[in-house]
């Protein structure tokens, strides 16, 4: 958020508050709702830590500040009106007191966002995967095995795609797009720079 947008944000509206609206940063879905005053905005991006105004405390709150919960600011913007936040925040752990991931229920990473969200947990896995997981083996496998998987499963789809095979077809896309995130993931490529030539493409006449 530039300056100039703070400086538009229309305070009076909400008597010194604004309805802040909180986004996953990678896969797209609502997380919660909350208020921020200038102060909580401005403490949300001087700690890099999502911090609202809470009504019922009558004070500033940062989420998580006791269960540990907190939301990392990636970057925060205004509607047209200028009277609502959209703050894009990575979450750690749930958000929802509750114990959901979002304060509306295990609500699914929508379409796009779910690779997104795959790409994280593959992440995980070559962090720390568990000696049972499929994933980290391949990953430990190298490159060279991991492309070859890539490879396997690009014939599937072509096998299934001429069989006219719709369920058969959507199994072994699924297969690939899989094994092309680990791929990446072995090859130090993140999701975002592929994403990044597709839209640069799509510019181009």
């Amino acid at each position: 958020m530039t300056a100039d947008s703070i400086d538009r944000l229309d305070w009076a509206k909400g008597d010194g508050l604004l309805p802040a609206i909180v986004q996953h940063a990678a896969d797209g879905r609502v997380l919660m709702l909350g208020y921020m005053n200038a102060a909580a905005l401005d403490k949300t991006r001087d700690s890099g830590l999502v911090t609202f105004f809470s009504r019922s405390k009558q004070r500033l709150w940062t989420k998580g500040e006791t269960s540990g919960h907190v939301l990392k600011l990636v970057d925060l913007s205004a509607d047209c009106d200028a009277d609502t936040i959209l703050v894009q925040a990575l979450p750690e752990g749930p958000t929802c007191h509750l114990g959901t991931s979002t304060c509306f229920g295990e609500t699914p990473a929508p379409g796009a966002g779910f690779l997104s969200a795959l790409e994280a947990v593959i992440r995980q896995r070559a962090e720390s995967g568990p000696a049972d997981s499929y994933t980290a083996r391949l990953l430990d496998s190298g490159v060279k095995r991991c492309a070859q998987k890539v490879g396997e499963e690009g014939v599937e789809v072509a096998l299934a795609a001429l069989a006219e095979d719709r369920e058969e077809l959507a199994e072994e896309a699924a297969d690939l797009l899989y094994h092309l995130l680990v791929c990446l993931q072995a090859s130090g490529v993140q999701l975002d720079a592929v994403i990044a030539v597709l839209r640069q493409r799509h510019k181009t006449p």
